[in-house]
């Protein structure tokens, strides 16, 4: 990092950072006890603070990874500054957690974009500290630095042990994509990301080797055509059927292997995957939550999807291949028709922002859902299009990843979108400065909309005198 670069980027962290403070300031004297899902983890938390480790509320569904961290940096915390009494572990000590934790995502976010995209020398300094500073307030994200939710966290654990993955750390990697998993478990997903980023790796350099040895200058390593996508696929499997290949494969993921046979035993042993109550929590085939993914990921991605440019590429595309889009559109429509789930907290709780989005959208008629393979098919073209400068490998890998955490959730949550889309975000080339401007000044105004109606939209239930605020 030259030191320009390293000036602005303090300066930018510093400044993100204070302005964090500020913010929690204002919500913490608006809110000072326990909102939402924040009722479960705040004395679960505490009750750990008290040495009580064995205690624990049947409502939580996630491992104990946030509050045994909370506990690791409260307490010697209130030891060396003398904290006595309420105070420590007290409702906004805990929310603090989460405001060092998104310092750590601030500087982890720069690391990764510098790793990922070092080979670019055209990318300046200034465009590197701008896409972080806009990938910190990504809004979904940002939000849940101010209350005392699993979500800053582990984002930390699983972008910090991306980071070492790509470093070639991969017993460090394994590590903290345990500590992931601590926080939310379908964090392994991310650990089985980890390990495909070292096959995928290993795969393009053995599918060079063999387009060398056939001198097929028709066959592209990177993203092709349908016919060369078969191709890749008769290579994959002939490469992961190989003996060799596997013994090499699995000298270099070993740790990680390790960890998903860890994460089998935890879930043979918990008879399923959810800790606590699983009423609310049922894994099912709901394949439109990849649509939900996609057209979330295109609203938040709009400079860089959403342009004139990308729109005639895909007509184009279009044009020339109308059998393969027909195709994909009669599968989606079956999906939709098929595997479309409603959960009950989606149409009961009216304080998060997907209960409007149901009612306002879906809601309105019984073929709204339909009416949307059209934006979907052009939301997933692009999506894929961004990410042609990865190599087909790596594609493939990340999809299988994506699909494996999103589909079986059968609720709309927009939490569950943040690491796939950060991951994606961080991956995909970087756009001119000028869109970079005008995807942070979007993520300020959503952010600023937000916090607005979080602080001063409230409202009251019939049947309860808390007073309640809009959230995501």
């Amino acid at each position: 990092m030259e030191r320009s670069e390293a000036y602005g980027f303090s300066g930018a962290m510093s400044g993100a950072f204070l302005l964090s403070c500020l913010l929690f300031a204002a919500i913490s004297r608006r809110q000072r006890g326990p909102y939402m899902d924040e009722v479960f983890h705040v004395p679960q938390a505490q009750a750990y603070c008290h040495g009580r480790f064995l205690q624990w509320d049947p409502m939580i569904t996630t491992l104990p990874g946030l509050y045994l961290v909370s506990v690791g940096v409260v307490k010697p915390a209130a030891w060396l500054l003398g904290w006595t009494g309420s105070v420590v572990c007290s409702v906004g000590m805990l929310r603090f957690i989460n405001l060092l934790f998104s310092a750590g995502n601030f500087y982890l976010l720069y690391l990764l974009l510098f790793k990922i995209h070092q080979k670019n020398k055209a990318v300046s300094g200034f465009q590197r500290i701008l896409s972080t500073l806009t990938l910190a307030m990504f809004p979904t994200l940002y939000f849940f630095t101010f209350l005392y939710y699993t979500d800053p966290g582990s984002v930390f654990f699983t972008l910090f042990a991306y980071l070492m993955c790509l470093y070639g750390n991969h017993k460090t990697s394994a590590l903290l994509g345990f500590c992931g998993f601590m926080f939310r478990q379908t964090n392994i997903v991310w650990t089985v990301f980890c390990a495909g980023n070292v096959v995928a790796e290993k795969l393009n350099e053995a599918w060079k080797t063999e387009l060398q040895k056939k001198k097929d200058e028709k066959i592209s390593s990177k993203k092709g055509s349908f016919s060369d996508l078969t191709r890749m696929l008769q290579f994959l499997i002939k490469y992961l059927i190989s003996p060799k290949n596997l013994v090499t494969v699995t000298a270099l993921t070993w740790p990680y292997i390790i960890l998903v046979v860890v994460f089998f035993g935890f879930v043979f042993i918990n008879g399923g995957i959810v800790v606590g109550d699983r009423s609310s929590h049922e894994a099912c085939l709901h394949f439109p939550q990849l649509f939900y993914f996609l057209s979330f990921t295109a609203f938040f991605s709009f400079p860089h999807l959403l342009t004139p440019t990308k729109v005639r590429k895909f007509l184009l595309s279009l044009r020339k291949h109308p059998v393969q889009y027909s195709l994909i559109t009669v599968i989606c429509l079956f999906l939709i028709w098929k595997f479309t789930y409603v959960h009950k907290y989606l149409l009961a709780d009216n304080r998060h922002y997907t209960f409007y989005v149901w009612r306002k959208v879906f809601q309105r008629h019984e073929l709204v859902k339909y009416v949307l393979v059209p934006f979907y098919v052009f939301a997933g073209w692009t999506f894929v299009d961004t990410l042609k400068s990865k190599s087909i490998f790596w594609i493939l890998m990340y999809f299988v990843c994506l699909l494996a955490v999103t589909v079986p959730q059968k609720l709309l949550e927009f939490r569950y979108f943040i690491l796939p889309f950060l991951i994606y975000r961080l991956n995909i080339p970087f756009p001119s400065i000028y869109r970079q401007l005008m995807e942070l000044f979007f993520y300020i105004l959503v952010n600023a909309v937000t916090f607005y109606l979080f602080l001063n939209r409230t409202f009251q239930w019939e049947n309860s005198d808390e007073i309640q605020r809009f959230m995501w």
